[in-house]
C-alpha cells in the first residue's frame, strides 16, 4: 500500500514537473512569436519606408528636365525616365543620342567615367552633353551597372557664345576712341599752332563722347536687363512720342534731317515706365536719323490695334526714309553690336545696342519690336505693346 502511494507521489510530481516545463516552454514560445510579430512588423513598416523611398525617387527622377537611364552590370536598360524615354524612338539626329547611352553604358560597367557631347543640327540646333557614372566598385568587380545622364547644353553654350562676342565687342568699341584719345594727346603735346590744336581737340572730344555714348548705353542696356518689373502707371503714348523726338531733334538738325510727329489716337494709353519707354522710341529714332541721308524726314506715328483674340495693342511707329535693311539682316538687326553695315556705323558713331535695349524695353512690357525694310526705301520699326484698360487707368490712379 505504502509502495503504490509512493509510487502515486512520483508519477504526480513528475506530471506537475511536465506541465511546469511545458508552462515555461509555452511561454517561451509565446515570447518568440511575439519576437517575430515584432520583427515582421518592423520588416512590414521597413518595407513600406523603402518603396515610399523608391517612389519618392522615382517621381523625383521623372520630374527633372534630365535623361537619367540606369544599366546594370549586364548592359540592360533597368530604369529610363521619361525625358530619357524622348530617345527611344527617335528619329533623324535624336537617334544618335540613343546609340550614345548604349555605347556610354558599356563603359560604365567597366568602370569608366565618361561623356560625350552631340550636337544635333535640327531644327532647332541643339547641343546635349551624355555623361556615363559607374555604380559600385565596378575596378574590383563589385560594380552594380552604369548611370547615364543626358544633358540639353543649348541655352549655356549660347550664354557662353554671347558673353564672348560681348566681351570681344566692348573691348573693340572702347578701345577704338581710347586708343584715338591717347594718340590725339600725344600728337597736341607737340603742337603749338593754334590751326592744328583747335581740329586735334575737337576730335578729342568727339571721341570723348563716343565713350560716354558707349557707357551710358552699356549702363542702360544692364539696368533694362536687370529683370525688375518696370513702373506700371499709364502713360500717354503721344507723350511717349514727343519726348523721344525732343531729345532727338538737336542731332537730328545737325544732319539736316526732320523730325514729324503725326497726332495719334486720343488719349490712347499704355501701362509702364515711361522712362524706359521714352528710352525705346529715342533709340529707334536715333537709328533712323543716323542712317538716313540730309534733307530727309523720319516719322513718327501710333495707332490702336485690335488682336484677332480681341486684345487691345498700342503701336508706336518709327518711318523713315534711309537706306534700308537688307532681308538676310532683317532677323539679327536687335541683337548687341550686331550691325547691318560696320563701316558706316564707324562713321555715323554707333555702339550697337540701342536696338537691343528696344527688344529689352518690349519684353519688360509683354509688347513685342519688329521691322519692315527694303535696301533703298528705308525702314519702319514697330514697337506694340498692350493699351491699357479703363478700369487699370482707374486703378493705377
Amino acid at each position: 500500500m505504502a509502495v503504490a502511494i509512493v509510487a502515486v507521489g512520483v508519477v504526480l510530481l513528475v506530471a506537475v514537473v511536465g506541465l511546469l516545463v511545458l508552462d515555461r516552454r509555452r511561454r517561451a514560445a509565446t515570447d518568440q512569436c511575439a519576437d517575430l510579430e515584432t520583427e515582421l512588423e518592423r520588416m512590414r513598416a521597413r518595407a513600406v519606408a523603402s518603396a515610399t523611398h523608391a517612389t519618392a525617387l522615382r517621381e523625383a527622377l521623372d520630374a527633372i528636365p534630365l535623361g537619367v537611364i540606369i544599366g546594370d552590370r549586364t548592359g540592360t536598360v533597368i530604369y529610363r525616365n521619361p525625358a530619357a524615354a524622348l530617345f527611344l524612338d527617335a528619329r533623324h539626329g535624336e537617334a544618335l543620342v540613343e546609340v550614345a547611352i548604349r555605347e556610354l553604358i558599356g563603359d560604365a560597367i567597366q568602370g569608366e567615367r565618361t561623356s560625350r557631347s552631340l550636337e544635333l543640327f535640327g531644327p532647332p540646333r541643339r547641343v546635349l552633353e551624355v555623361q556615363a557614372v559607374p555604380l559600385g566598385d565596378a575596378g574590383t568587380g563589385a560594380g552594380t551597372g552604369g548611370l547615364i545622364v543626358v544633358e540639353d547644353v543649348s541655352d549655356r553654350r549660347r550664354l557662353e557664345a554671347i558673353r564672348r562676342d560681348f566681351v570681344a565687342n566692348i573691348s573693340h568699341e572702347l578701345k577704338t576712341p581710347v586708343g584715338a584719345l591717347g594718340l590725339l594727346a600725344e600728337t597736341l603735346l607737340g603742337e603749338d599752332d593754334p590751326e592744328v590744336t583747335h581740329p586735334l581737340a575737337e576730335r578729342m572730344v568727339a571721341e570723348a563722347f563716343r565713350v560716354n555714348r558707349t557707357i551710358d548705353d552699356l549702363l542702360e542696356l544692364s539696368r533694362i536687363e536687370a529683370g525688375e518689373a518696370p513702373v506700371r502707371q499709364p502713360v500717354l503714348v503721344q507723350q511717349v512720342l514727343d519726348g523721344a523726338a525732343d531729345r532727338i531733334r538737336p542731332a537730328a538738325t545737325l544732319r539736316s534731317i526732320e523730325v514729324v510727329v503725326e497726332p495719334g489716337p486720343l488719349g490712347l494709353t499704355v501701362m509702364g515706365d515711361r522712362r524706359q519707354l521714352v528710352s525705346a522710341m529715342f533709340n529707334l529714332l536715333d537709328n533712323a536719323v543716323k542712317y538716313s541721308e540730309p534733307d530727309h524726314v523720319v516719322t513718327l506715328r501710333s495707332s490702336a490695334v485690335c488682336a484677332e483674340d480681341g486684345s487691345a495693342w498700342a503701336e508706336l511707329a518709327v518711318v523713315d526714309q534711309g537706306m534700308g535693311i537688307p532681308a538676310r539682316d532683317l532677323e539679327r538687326v536687335f541683337e548687341r553690336f550686331y550691325r547691318v553695315d560696320r563701316a558706316r556705323s564707324r562713321g555715323t558713331g554707333g555702339t550697337g545696342l540701342g536696338l537691343a535695349i528696344v527688344r529689352h524695353v518690349a519684353g519688360n512690357h509683354h509688347g513685342d519690336v519688329s521691322v519692315e525694310s527694303q535696301e533703298g526705301s528705308g525702314s519702319t520699326f514697330r514697337l506694340r505693346l498692350p493699351a491699357a484698360l479703363a478700369n487699370e487707368e482707374a486703378q493705377a490712379g
